[in-house]
C-alpha cells in the first residue's frame, strides 16, 4: 500500500477500522468499556453490533470509532471517585475500541437530533475526531463507514490511498460547506478535491465557501465500493425506479454499479428475536414445539390486545409504522371490511400494533363496523409487538419501497408468515409458497394496489386452510430455514467477504 508516495509495509492481519455513529454491543476484549455500550437509532447499530462481533471472533484486527455518548453509557463521571476516574480516561494500550471525545456527545439521549443544524453539528464532531485522531492512531488498512454522518472519511481515505467501503443504510443526507467544516476543526482543503459539490468545484478558493458539499454523496462518490441493505434495492435504485432518490445520488450509485463497485448485503434481526429465548413471551417455543407454542401465545396475545379469545382464529398482524408513503397501510384500509366480511365465519382478526398517520384511519373502520374483538389497534410497544410475532399466522407488509426491511425476516422466524410487495429487500427475502414443491416462505403480490393485496390474503387463507399436518410440516420447515439464512452470521460473513475482495488477500492467516 502506498499513501502520499510513501510504501507502508502491509500486515499479515489488515487491520479494519469500522467507522459507525451507532451500535448495540460489543464483544469482550475491545476495551474497557465494551460491556457498556448501547446506542441504537435503527438497523445500523444492530449490523455494526454483529459485523464487530464477526470479525472480532474470527481473530480478525478490527477496530470501533464511535462517538462517547456518555449519558447513553450509563457515565456519570461527576460521580466517579479520583481512581475511577483515572481509570476511565486511561486508554489500555491493547484497546480495539476508539472513542471519539466532544462535549456535544456526552449529554444525548438519541444519537440523532429532530434539528438539521444539531444532527450536522454531532456528525462533523464525530468526523473531526475520526480524521484527526483515530485514524492516525489505527493506522488502518481498511476503513468501513456507514451513511451520510462519516460521508467525509473516503474523500481523505481515497487521499491516503486507504480502501474504504461506504455502506448506504438509509438515502438521507445532508448539505454543508466546506468554510463550516474547517470551523468545526476538519482540514476539508487536505482531501477537498474527493468531496461532492452541488456544481462541479473550479478551485479550492471559489469553492469554500459558496458550494455545497453533500455529505451522504460525497460517502459514495469518494469511496473504492459501497453497499446498500439489499441487492434489489440496489438494482431498482440504479433503474431509477425510485422518485425519493434524488437524482445525483441515484448518478453516483450508478456509477459505482456500473464500475462493479457495488452491491447489496441483507441486513438481519437482532438475534434477540427468537422465540426459543425472548423475554417477552408467555410462552417460548422452538421450531418443534412451534404449533403448541403458537397456539398458547396466540390466546394469551388476543387477550392484551381486546381480541376474542380463540386459537383456530386465522390471526394477521401488522408490526410496521402506519405510513401511507411507503408501508402500504391504505392497500389494507381498502379491503379490510372485505376481509372480515368474507371470513367471518372462521373468526378472522387482524391485530396492529403500530404508530403513525393511519392509526386513525383504522379507529374510524372498527368504529364504523363495529368490529371490536376482530380488529385491534394498539399503540407500539415492544413486548406487544414480540407477542404478535409469536401468535400470528400471518404478517402483513406491503411496502411500495423497502430497502431491506426486518419484519418479514422477524415473523418468518416465529412461524408467521409474510404477506408482501414484490419490491427492494422484500423481494431478495421472501419467495411465493408452492406447497406442492415445498418451498417459499411466504406470500408475495405484484401489482401495487388493493387488489394485489387481496390475491396474497387469499392465498394466504388457502393455506390457513390446509389440512393440519400439511400446513403445520410447511411451517416449521419456514421457521428452520429462517434461522438458518436470517441472522448476523449470514450477514457478517457477506461483509467480510467483500473486504477480502476489497484488499486482494485474507482477513486473517498468513499471507
Amino acid at each position: 500500500m502506498k499513501a502520499a508516495g510513501i510504501n507502508i509495509p502491509r500486515r499479515r492481519n489488515p487491520r479494519i477500522l469500522v467507522v459507525t455513529p451507532e451500535i448495540t454491543y460489543l464483544p469482550q476484549g475491545m476495551g474497557n468499556l465494551a460491556n457498556r455500550l448501547n446506542a441504537k437509532a435503527g438497523g445500523l447499530a444492530d449490523v455494526s453490533a454483529s459485523l464487530v462481533s464477526a470479525l472480532y471472533e474470527l481473530g480478525a484486527d478490527v477496530h470501533v470509532a464511535l462517538p462517547h455518548y456518555r449519558r447513553m453509557f450509563h457515565i456519570d463521571v461527576g460521580k466517579l471517585i479520583s481512581e475511577e476516574l483515572r481509570v476511565y480516561q486511561s486508554k489500555l494500550p491493547d484497546t480495539r475500541l476508539h472513542l471519539a471525545e466532544d462535549r456535544i456527545f456526552y449529554y444525548r439521549d438519541t444519537v440523532y437530533s429532530g434539528y438539521d443544524h444539531d444532527s450536522r453539528r454531532i456528525a462533523l464532531a464525530f468526523q473531526r475526531e475520526v480524521i484527526n485522531n483515530i485514524i492516525p492512531l489505527v493506522k488502518p488498512d481498511l476503513i468501513h463507514c456507514n451513511d451520510w454522518m462519516t460521508g467525509l472519511i473516503p474523500g481523505l481515505a481515497r487521499r491516503l490511498n486507504i480502501p474504504c467501503l461506504f455502506t448506504i443504510h438509509n438515502i438521507h443526507t445532508q448539505i454543508s460547506t466546506l468554510a463550516e467544516i474547517e470551523d468545526r476543526g476538519i482540514d476539508a482543503a487536505e482531501f477537498w478535491p474527493y468531496l461532492y459539490y452541488k456544481w462541479p468545484p473550479y478551485n479550492y478558493e471559489s469553492t469554500r465557501d459558496s458550494n455545497p458539499v453533500d455529505l451522504l454523496n460525497s460517502g459514495i462518490f469518494s469511496s473504492h465500493f459501497i453497499n446498500t441493505v439489499s441487492p434489489t434495492f440496489l438494482k431498482e435504485v440504479v433503474d431509477g425506479k425510485h422518485a425519493f432518490v434524488p437524482g445525483h445520488i441515484r448518478n453516483e450509485i450508478a456509477g459505482k454499479y456500473s464500475a462493479g463497485c457495488a452491491e447489496g448485503i441483507l441486513n438481519a434481526p437482532d438475534e434477540s428475536y427468537n422465540p426459543e429465548t425472548d423475554p417477552h413471551l408467555p410462552v417460548k417455543f422452538n421450531v418443534q414445539s412451534a404449533i403448541e407454542g403458537k397456539r398458547q401465545n396466540k390466546l394469551a396475545f388476543q387477550k392484551a390486545v381486546g381480541l376474542h379469545e380463540d386459537h383456530d382464529a386465522p390471526l394477521f398482524f401488522w408490526p410496521s409504522r402506519l405510513d401511507p408513503v411507503q408501508k402500504g397501510c391504505q392497500l389494507l384500509s381498502d379491503i379490510l371490511y372485505g376481509m372480515i366480511d368474507k371470513w367471518w365465519d372462521q373468526g378472522i382478526q387482524v391485530a396492529f400494533v403500530a404508530n403513525g398517520a393511519y392509526q386513525d384511519v383504522f379507529h374510524r373502520i372498527v368504529a364504523q363496523h363495529d368490529f371490536y374483538g376482530r380488529v385491534a389497534v394498539c399503540d407500539f410497544s415492544e413486548t406487544l409487538s414480540r407477542m404478535g410475532y409469536a401468535a400470528s399466522d400471518f404478517m402483513l407488509m406491503p411496502s411500495l419501497f423497502e430497502p431491506c426491511g426486518l419484519p418479514q425476516m422477524t415473523s418468518a422466524i416465529y412461524g408467521s408468515l409474510p404477506i408482501v410487495h414484490d419490491t427492494g429487500g422484500l423481494h431478495d427475502t421472501v419467495r411465493h409458497i408452492d406447497t406442492i414443491g415445498k418451498h417459499g416462505n411466504g406470500f408475495v403480490f405484484e401489482n401495487y394496489d388493493s387488489g394485489g393485496l387481496w390475491w396474497a390474503v387469499e392465498q394466504a387463507m388457502h393455506f390457513y386452510n390446509l389440512p393440519g399436518e400439511q400446513k403445520n410440516a410447511m411451517t416449521q420447515q419456514i421457521m428452520q430455514e429462517s434461522l438458518s439464512n436470517f441472522n448476523h452470521k449470514v450477514t457478517a460473513q457477506s461483509y467480510i467477504d467483500l473486504y477480502e475482495r476489497m484488499l486482494n488477500r485474507p482477513l486473517v492467516g498468513i499471507f
